[in-house]
């Protein structure tokens, strides 16, 4: 992300700002998320390796009983309970800033509530306080302007909003993050075709799926022969103040993908379909005013996607938008609104319309803590379920966050 957003944040532990990446371009909650290796690391004896990372913990308390939709598992449940969300460990030797030939590596392991959710959505047999998010090498050949090449597992290129809730400007995931891939594990390049335009290409395993061995998930579906295309075209104004970035992604026959967003509107048939496909389009923007000197952050998140199986497709439309403000080193205020539709996304065939609302307030305490307070409303048809019974259309949650970086 360009120097502009880093001074944005101000301090390197508010809020996103933690996650700052300078030079690349103006950046969604994914680009944030890279920026650890930026702010603080220890290099270790072999030249240019680092090691960082952070402790995330807090409390959330939702007001509802049951079970609500799109929420991520950590996010979900009623009630309130004290959690370690995580406590992540980054091992990287990145590229050089040059166009010469290079290689690195990149390792994101995860540890606490948090990973044991995504393994439990994502990798069915995993350890459930274990989650290996990112494990790729990289490398760099001279080609033009330079092509980056990346094999192993890696953060998928859709969506506003970062596995790393530190890098986000929110403490609850949005509505918008259950519905994307999160990782992809093939290889991937990516190409600068000048300042302001780049492209890049991925070929994979079905989303979320580190690899396919057939095994049978839930008694009837087996993960075998699913293969994902990932790929992107990013614009950065002249100047770094702005983006807008264009991904699509599109899988088929995997069968063990566990599109669980689904699962979560309310439709089960990923776990009965041999055979599936998802198609999605997914926009994001920036922007940074001038005019505020760098204290304002507004963004957008747009997508359009279909799941389909054998008898059976979901279509979905989903935008959010993102805005915080800056007001001292010490204080910001970040804002979300969501909206997603949903056809036939309930076995019945029934249509879902989900909209979220969310306040979070951002304090730099010391250096590399960074504490945070939430407040979320979440309404739509039939939105808070337990088990099949359907409860409310509406919640309430209150979150509070603390987080250290290293």
């Amino acid at each position: 992300m360009n120097k502009l957003i880093a001074g944005l944040f101000g301090a390197a532990l508010m809020t996103g700002a933690a996650f700052a990446d300078a030079g690349a371009p103006t950046p969604s909650a994914k680009d944030l998320s890279k920026a650890v290796e930026k702010v603080n690391y220890v290099e270790t004896d072999v030249a240019g390796v680092r090691l960082n990372g952070y402790v995330d913990v807090g409390y959330l308390y939702n007001f509802y009983v049951g079970d609500n939709l799109l929420r991520h598992g950590s996010d979900a449940a009623s009630g309130g309970n004290f959690n370690l969300n995580v406590v992540k460990l980054t091992v990287d030797k990145p590229l050089s800033n040059k166009n010469e030939w290079s290689a690195g590596f990149r390792a994101d392991l995860m540890f606490g509530q948090d990973a044991g959710h995504f393994n439990d959505a994502w990798l069915p047999g995993s350890a459930s306080e274990f989650f290996l998010e990112q494990g790729y090498i990289t490398a760099r050949a001279p080609i033009g302007n330079g092509l980056d090449i990346k094999a192993g597992k890696f953060a998928a290129w859709l969506g506003y909003e970062a596995t790393d809730r530190p890098a986000n400007l929110n403490i609850t995931y949005g509505d918008i993050y259950g519905l994307l891939p999160a990782t992809l594990t093939g290889v991937a390049v990516e190409y600068p075709i000048n300042n302001s335009f780049s492209v890049g290409l991925a070929v994979g395993n079905g989303a979320n799926l580190d690899f396919n061995d057939g095994t049978v998930l839930n008694g009837s579906v087996d993960h075998h022969d699913g293969y994902g295309i990932m790929a992107k075209l990013d614009y950065t104004v002249p100047g770094g103040n702005a983006s807008w970035n264009n991904n699509v992604y599109y899988s088929w026959d995997a069968a063990g993908e566990r599109d669980y967003s689904f699962t979560l509107l309310g439709d089960s048939f990923w776990s009965t379909q041999s055979k599936n496909s998802l198609v999605i389009y997914d926009g994001v923007l920036n922007w940074v005013p001038k005019f505020t000197n760098g204290k304002l952050l507004l963004g957008a998140n747009y997508d359009l996607g279909n799941w389909a199986g054998v008898d059976h497709s979901t279509t979905f439309a989903a935008g959010a938008l993102y805005a915080k403000y800056q007001f001292t080193d010490v204080f910001s205020l970040a804002g979300r609104g969501t909206y997603v539709h949903a056809n036939h996304a309930t076995g019945a065939g029934e249509s879902v319309d989900l909209w979220s609302v969310t306040l979070t307030a951002g304090f730099n305490v010391v250096e590399n803590l960074v504490i945070r307070a939430e407040y979320r409303f979440d309404l739509g048809n039939d939105r808070i379920q337990d088990g099949p019974t359907i409860l409310h259309d509406s919640g309430h949650t209150v979150a509070v966050q603390a987080v250290y970086t290293f």
